[in-house]
């Protein structure tokens, strides 16, 4: 065809010299020495290229700009993608053990989706299964950071095309023709005079004897057929039939239900279990062991565990945050804030503070493990996102070689980060060797509150001066209790240390703010530094890490520029944006969502923007702050503002599957609305409240939106940006910005109604109290 007819991503595609070798949409692959055919992929990824800036005072690009951490993860997995492989089998099916976790993300199903797609092959054909500990992937099998398919979708791709290739030329070989004449079809590859010949038939001849070096040709996107199509999830079916097996729902032979008798503080230790043998000797007991932070208790039953563990008498020692309160923790975070540089002098300015509190990291599905130890070898099933790590630290707390521990990945019911530490695993590898049995260990859910991961608490300040109708300075100083990255993305950024775009000598934490922070707009001078206080809380990488609480307070500050400079908060931010990807989805969510509509007192809209991951999102929520609203009687809650209308634009670049990335946006809806809103751990005397879901008051259908609407952008790329954590922070700064608005002034701390308490907490110890026989009595 003529090329003024050929789309940008067709031409991108061609060979760059005619096809005598790989162009710039060649990839290289192998076929690798297998019984029926497998091919595996070399690819290393690019960095986007860094937005133009136009406005009057524009700010120079900051390092997530020019180069963010998934650009940094796929560096670090480019020297394995080759290990990874695509299997045809003789019943004509194709399987693909992916080296990541799925949580309920539907990372699975978009992974069939890229395999379909080049094999030309009926999704319901194409298996995808979880990848147990591979050593030999390096850094090629860590979940997060929302980059499962930024760094999966060309090397999946290639491999596909290939196998599909492969099998094309076999059965060219066989009937004697060109390749050029053949064409595949639902599993089928068809030549001339009507010859067929599935594909299962041919795998076996399409094997290799041993690893040769290839290359593909993608296919442009004018051809897809599967990619960039509404798919329901590959699981559904056996997940809404109860079928789907997650963690909690593993057998495996021998492993009984235990559980654990924790301490009242946060990592406390055992002292003595001065009842044991009485506890062993109750109903369905097998085993009583003291681990490190607390006494297992393993027997035919988990009630009988829970019986148990209401019985121990146990003396602990000290934990590692003891005495600690959100007062102490705060007073100690403002103590360590780094001062702002630019001084007030000619322009008039902005200075604002804003105050996180902890948020709990518990997935729907408690935490829990299998673990098999004996003498000389290991086996773990667990839900991990980074299962090599795992392995290595197991493996060196049992004294084994590495390879005798086996570490199967199993499908999480959630995460918000919490599956990338293999805690549990460990847990449970400890309590098994103690035992000398297999055990299938589960957390409660006070544990996971109480014990389990937490978002830290954290305060952020900005100072933004302005003049003569410009921003010329734009401070942000965030001080946050330590993040633990003692999971793999340490590991990451010291194995691709001399490729990143800052300062040598930041730490982990440091490094990571900086290649997830900037500031969409051009407001002159622009910093945003990190500062971390050493409180020894179990903490991890909350979905989205730092940018939910940036981002709401960078965009307040946005709000109250514009008030400043009596401009429409819409009007102000198109003025100063400097992405167009932004100012699209900005203006999309002002169109849709009726932006400027006359509202009643105590009603209002907000907006708010974020653009991470090479991905852009607007959001636009309505909220309702009236009196009858926020004092509405809620029984065992905290009632307060409520979100009845709200709407989300993204471009994700390429949408793999819009209906998937429309579920994650909601998702991402329903974390903003909690944060900014209801949901918060209070910290008292060195541990939360919280004893549960009834206690944490993640967004209820109380205060969740009855309108709520999703945007999917026409691509702008072909390849696709993280998605999975990209709608969290703008909710959670509409959020924010529609309660100021509402209320006439701007929050402060959040969550909104963290001040009251709206529970009763339940006691210290019994750590796990007794399950309820009243289930029925408490629903509303």
């Amino acid at each position: 065809m003529a090329e003024q007819s050929r789309s940008p991503q067709d031409r991108a595609e061609e060979p760059s010299d005619g096809g005598s070798r790989p162009g710039r949409r060649r990839f290289l692959g192998y076929l690798l020495a297998a019984p029926t055919l497998a091919v595996a992929v070399d690819w290393a990824a690019g960095a986007a290229d860094p937005p133009q800036a136009q406005a009057a005072v524009p700010s120079l690009p900051q390092p997530e700009d020019l180069f963010d951490l998934g650009d940094l993860q796929n560096l670090a997995a480019a020297p394995t993608a080759g290990l990874i492989a695509v299997r045809v089998n003789t019943d004509g099916t194709a399987y693909f053990a992916v080296p990541r976790a799925e949580v309920g993300q539907g990372m699975t199903t978009a992974i069939a989706m890229m395999v379909a797609e080049e094999l030309d092959l009926p999704m319901d054909k194409v298996s995808v299964a979880l990848a147990d500990a591979r050593p030999e992937l390096l850094m090629n099998q860590l979940t997060g950071g929302s980059n499962s398919m930024r760094s999966m979708y060309i090397p999946v791709r290639t491999a596909a095309a290939i196998a599909r290739q492969r099998l094309v030329d076999t059965a060219a070989a066989q009937w004697g023709v060109p390749a050029s004449e053949l064409t595949t079809r639902g599993g089928v590859v068809t030549g001339p005079g009507g010859r067929a010949a599935d594909y299962g038939s041919l795998t076996a001849a399409a094997a290799s004897a041993q690893t040769v070096a290839v290359t593909a040709r993608l296919k442009p996107s004018s051809e897809f057929a599967v990619l960039g199509t509404p798919q329901n999830r590959i699981d559904a079916y056996d997940i809404v039939t109860g079928r789907k097996q997650f963690g909690m729902d593993m057998q495996v032979p021998n492993a009984k239900p235990t559980m654990v008798a924790r301490p009242p503080t946060i990592n406390g230790t055992v002292v003595s279990v001065n009842n044991a043998d009485t506890v062993r000797a109750m109903p369905g007991v097998t085993d009583v062991a003291a681990i490190t932070h607390g006494v297992a208790v393993r027997a035919e039953t988990f009630g009988q565990c829970i019986d148990a563990i209401q019985v121990l008498d146990v003396t602990w020692g000290p934990g590692t945050v003891d005495g600690e309160s959100d007062a102490t923790v705060e007073s100690k975070l403002r103590a360590a804030q780094l001062p702002m540089t630019v001084p007030p002098l000619l322009t008039e300015s902005i200075d604002a503070e804003f105050t996180f509190a902890f948020a709990s990291n518990s997935p729907l599905e408690p935490d829990n493990a299998i673990a098999d130890v004996r003498s000389d070898s290991a086996e773990i099933w667990a839900s991990l996102k980074v299962p090599i790590v795992a392995q290595e630290e197991i493996a060196k707390q049992l004294g084994l070689p590495v390879d005798a521990v086996k570490v199967h990945v199993i499908q999480g019911g959630g995460s918000f980060g919490r599956h990338l530490f293999h805690d549990v695993a460990a847990e449970a590898a400890e309590t098994s060797q103690k035992m000398g049995k297999p055990v299938r260990l589960s957390w409660s859910r006070t544990d996971n509150f109480r014990q389990g991961r937490t978002h830290p608490m954290c305060i952020s300040r900005v100072r933004a001066t302005y003049a003569l109708g410009n921003v010329i300075s734009y401070e942000q100083r965030h001080t946050s209790v330590q993040t633990d990255f003692g999971h793999g993305l340490g590991e990451m950024i010291t194995a691709t240390a001399a490729h990143l775009p800052v300062a040598g000598n930041l730490s982990f934490a440091e490094t990571i703010f900086e290649l997830t922070q900037s500031s969409p707009y051009d407001f002159g001078i622009t910093t945003q530094l990190l500062n971390e206080v050493p409180l020894q809380f179990n903490t991890g990488s909350m979905r989205n890490i730092y940018s939910p609480n940036v981002v709401c307070a960078q965009e307040l500050v946005v709000d109250r520029l514009a008030e400043k400079m009596g401009k429409d908060p819409v009007q102000f931010r198109r003025e100063f944006l400097k992405d167009q990807r932004l100012l699209a989805v900005l203006d999309k969510a002002a169109e849709a969502g009726g932006w400027g509509r006359a509202m009643p007192a105590g009603i209002a809209q907000g907006i708010g923007l974020h653009a991470e991951y090479r991905g852009a999102a607007a959001a636009l929520v309505e909220i309702d702050c009236t009196p009858e609203t926020v004092n509405r009687p809620i029984r065992d809650g905290v009632s307060g503002p409520r979100v009845t209308k709200a709407l989300i634009v993204v471009d994700a670049g390429f949408a793999i599957n819009p209906r998937g990335l429309e579920a994650q946006m909601i998702g991402g809806m329903q974390d903003g609305i909690a944060l900014a809103l209801t949901s918060s751990l209070h910290i008292e005397n060195g541990i939360p409240l919280e004893g549960s879901w009834d206690d944490y008051f993640y967004t209820r259908e109380w205060n969740s939106p009855l309108d709520l609407q999703v945007i999917v952008m026409p691509n702008t790329s072909d390849n696709p940006s993280g998605a999975g954590e990209l709608g969290v922070a703008p909710s959670f700064a509409a959020v924010a910005c529609a309660y100021a608005r509402a209320t006439g002034t701007m929050p402060t701390r959040f969550p909104i109604n963290h001040g009251t308490l709206g529970f009763v907490p339940l006691p210290l110890e019994p750590s796990t109290p007794q399950s309820p026989t009243d289930g029925l009595d408490q629903t509303f």
